[in-house]
């Protein structure tokens, strides 16, 4: 979901299908030849000798349900054209003008919020290479200059003046929920906490496969070096068995190895200390790993039913049984390292705060970061406009958003079980319709 600047984003997306959706880009073991041979498969490392570590449930969230959906009847998306079936960028599926801003029905309230967001996110927005073909940094330079100055409380004119609205592809849109967990964490190693939080290890190496090819442009792996070969880094099962045991990498230690699994899906959170501090931590990488659902293999397997797919359902059944629970865990090989935060945040991709109920994660291959969006939804709590500040690993395609709702007990109720439908409108600089969509 929020982590450190330029980093996938390990949680990214919501609770509702924490399962049927993979996380970070799922990492090869195979790293191309420097010739035209076909690469071959590295061997595995070694698996640590130790067994994977004993779950005992100490749960330090507030147990409650995932907060029940408000139903809302969405705008249908526009008619368009089929989306060619090799696009992989938003200016590739093409895009249709929309309607105008002033009869979305935004309130006064979201308008003001997004502004907040969309002023802070203008310098990163400026500068930064927009890999959807939607815009360019010079097309920002009269919204933003014009939101250094411009008051909050008239936020619906701004957006009015300075934007207009399209959709892109189909426009049929998926959103789910994340938000910032706070569990029970302590700087030390103490009875009750004993799951260690690591930091990126110095042996965890990522390879640009573009190096190697043309063809691999964009895409990465992460492994370990051993014996002059690059194998896969330690799974989950391996290092719950030990695999980084004793390297000083531990920068904290949870209390509940569950509550832990999940922050980890969100990407950043906070520990509440023994004296009543708090510890932010944020993504810093990830193991390589692809991420698998557990959500899903529970369900497939009839031990969840539709409905209880939710973190919070999920929870409930990991800690009925926690051998059970340790092992299906386990199943998910992906494993997260953090960071200490110590300035504001938690931080999204473009390296400034996320604001809660302002915020989405979006694909920057099919939104610009920085720009504002319009969902208008089967569930009401997300409608309205928000600005894509965010990635993740699970947010990939056109119109697909996780929103940000914060942190606490209605965050985590929202987030944990959202899951709605319905369509998306992207709001662009005028300046860059007018390239992309030629008045007739």
């Amino acid at each position: 979901m929020i982590r450190a600047v330029g980093a996938p984003r390990a949680r990214a997306f919501g609770f509702a299908l924490l399962a049927a959706l993979p996380m970070l880009s799922g990492c090869a073991s195979v790293v191309p030849a420097a010739d035209n041979r076909p690469a071959t498969a590295t061997p595995a490392p070694p698996r640590p000798t130790g067994t994977p570590r004993v779950y005992v449930p100490r749960p330090s969230e507030r147990p409650g349900p995932a907060a029940q959906p408000i139903p809302a009847t969405p705008r249908a998306p526009l008619p368009a054209a089929a989306v060619p079936a090799d696009a992989t960028t938003a200016a590739a599926s093409g895009v249709i003008a929309g309607p105008d801003f002033a009869t979305l029905g935004v309130t006064a309230e979201q308008a003001a919020t997004a502004l907040a967001a969309f002023r802070i996110s203008c310098p990163s927005v400026q500068r930064r290479a927009d890999a959807s073909g939607l815009t360019q940094g010079a097309d920002w330079t009269e919204s933003c200059t014009a939101a250094k100055n411009w008051a909050d409380s008239d936020a619906l004119a701004f957006f009015t003046r300075y934007f207009g609205t399209v959709q892109v592809g189909a426009g049929s849109a998926f959103v789910t929920g994340y938000y910032e967990p706070e569990i029970a964490g302590s700087r030390t190693m103490r009875p009750g906490f004993d799951v260690p939080i690591y930091r990126r290890p110095s042996d965890l190496v990522e390879v640009d496969l573009g190096q190697f090819s043309d063809d691999l442009k964009g895409k990465k792996v992460r492994g370990r070096v051993d014996g002059g070969n690059l194998v896969p880094y330690y799974d989950r099962a391996a290092i719950e068995s030990g695999a980084l045991a004793g390297q000083g990498l531990e920068i904290a230690y949870a209390a509940d190895a569950a509550e832990f699994f999940f922050l980890q899906v969100q990407g950043s959170g906070r520990l509440r200390l023994p004296d009543g501090g708090v510890m932010r931590i944020g993504y810093d990488t990830q193991n390589g790993r692809g991420y698998v659902g557990i959500g899903k293999l529970l369900l497939d397997r009839g031990a969840l039913q539709r409905g209880q797919a939710s973190m919070q359902g999920i929870l409930d059944y990991l800690r009925a049984d926690p051998v059970r629970g340790a092992a299906v865990m386990n199943e998910n090989p992906s494993w997260v390292f953090f960071r200490e935060l110590t300035g504001p945040g938690p931080l999204g991709a473009l390296g400034v705060p996320v604001t809660g109920r302002a915020s989405v994660a979006a694909d920057p291959k099919y939104v610009p970061l920085g720009a504002p969006v319009f969902l208008s939804l089967d569930r009401a709590e997300p409608n309205g406009i928000w600005i894509a500040q965010d990635t993740g690993g699970a947010i990939k395609g056109a119109n697909r958003f996780d929103s940000f709702w914060g942190a606490g007990d209605d965050a985590r109720a929202i987030a944990g079980g959202m899951a709605a439908r319905g369509s998306a409108l992207l709001l662009l600089p005028r300046t860059s319709i007018a390239r992309l969509i030629p008045a007739p």
